[in-house]
């Protein structure tokens, strides 16, 4: 299971759906507001919040919901987000990047140094581990928009670097600065994609034994609970075998 994953084999757990659900909203509409905010409020004159709002309407985020978002931007009482990353060490010597916005750094700075001194990790000072990533530009599709080959041919076509398929989803690597244009030539072919963003992608990655995978997916899923944080992208890779061991 690669670290730029979410864990989705523990997605089930009682209770969480839901919580998980309303968050995922939160976080869709702060970056459709930070979008509109940032450019124009038309997605078709910014490409930003295009892939903001074909990322929300991926995950059946309501129309309505879309739009209140939209519409904050142009508000003069909206709250000024900024992005902030946060770079980190983990369980077993992984590397951590976690990207945020937030209208109160000290807030999301002493929350993201918790949840890493809580879970066996130590939050590093700026660029302290993103020098053993890649900054790409990553668009994801459903298992289901078509087989390994298909999606290539089609990835190739549209500019895209390299493409992984497995039985969840695809995903497709461009270079940082092509991601709106691929993205946008892959919406014609294939439709709308679930996710189009800017990542963080690692040079090299870390095998993680049982001993450290249930604290390292702890503190992944306390940085994922966080409002302020919007992704947590990570060097680790943890075995199937070792994730069925730890249920």
């Amino acid at each position: 299971m690669a670290g730029h994953s979410k864990f989705k084999n523990i997605m089930h757990r009682k209770g969480a759906q839901d919580k998980k659900r309303s968050s995922m909203f939160s976080k869709l509409s702060r970056e459709i507001t930070v979008a509109a905010k940032m450019g124009m409020p038309d997605p078709d004159m910014n490409p930003r919040l295009r892939l903001a709002i074909n990322a929300a309407k991926a995950q059946s985020m309501p129309k309505d919901n879309i739009q209140r978002a939209v519409d904050k931007a142009s508000k003069g009482d909206t709250e000024n987000y900024e992005e902030v990353r946060y770079e980190g060490y983990g369980p077993g010597g992984t590397a951590i990047i976690v990207e945020a916005l937030t209208d109160n750094r000290n807030r999301t700075a002493t929350n993201v140094r918790t949840a890493f001194s809580k879970n066996g990790g130590n939050l590093g000072a700026s660029g302290a581990v993103s020098h053993g990533f890649d900054r790409l530009g990553l668009i994801t599709y459903p298992a289901s928009a078509g087989d390994a080959e298909a999606i290539f041919e089609a990835a190739l076509e549209a500019g895209a670097e390299d493409v992984s398929s497995n039985e969840d989803e695809h995903e497709i690597w461009t270079a940082m600065d092509a991601l709106h244009e691929v993205a946008k030539a892959l919406e014609i072919t294939l439709g709308a994609a679930d996710g189009a963003k800017l990542a963080w992608k690692p040079t090299t990655t870390v095998e993680v034994d049982e001993s450290n995978a249930a604290t390292l997916m702890k503190l992944v899923d306390t940085l994922e609970e966080d409002d302020d944080v919007q992704t947590v992208w990570g060097n680790y890779e943890v075995s199937d075998e070792v994730m069925e061991k730890l249920g």
